[in-house]
């Protein structure tokens, strides 16, 4: 069984840089990618960042292409995720998932594997 536990937010102020760790046992052949996720009050998951396992592949929502950088460290089990520029709207808790089919996807139900989440507050 796959256990994510993810580090690193906390509170920083606009403009501002943080960079996530989730680390990850458990991992097999199987866990083909990985993802951030993050989510507000009220709302569910949103995707903001994905890794193939494998070949290292990047995708990204749009809100934050050129500001955030998502890469994975194999012999660490390790996915890390640098956040620059931050904003106010960036505001969130964050969240580590792996999913165990290929490739990645936004779509927070096609993951299997959840951290408990860490914090990222942004002051303008």
């Amino acid at each position: 069984q796959v256990q994510l536990v993810e580090s690193g937010g906390g509170l920083v102020q606009a403009g501002g840089s943080l960079r996530l760790s989730c680390a990850a046992s458990g991992l097999t052949f199987s866990s083909l990618a990985m993802a951030w996720f993050h989510q507000t009050s009220g709302k569910g998951r949103e995707f903001v960042a994905g890794i193939s396992w494998s070949g290292g592949n990047t995708y990204y929502a749009d809100s934050v292409k050129g500001r955030f950088t998502i890469t994975r460290d194999k012999a660490k089990n390790t996915v890390y995720m640098q956040m620059n520029s931050l904003k106010p709207a960036d505001t969130a808790g964050y969240y580590c998932a792996e999913r165990n089919r290929n490739g990645v996807s936004t779509k927070q139900y096609e993951y299997g594997g959840w951290g408990q989440g860490t914090q990222v507050t942004v002051s303008s």
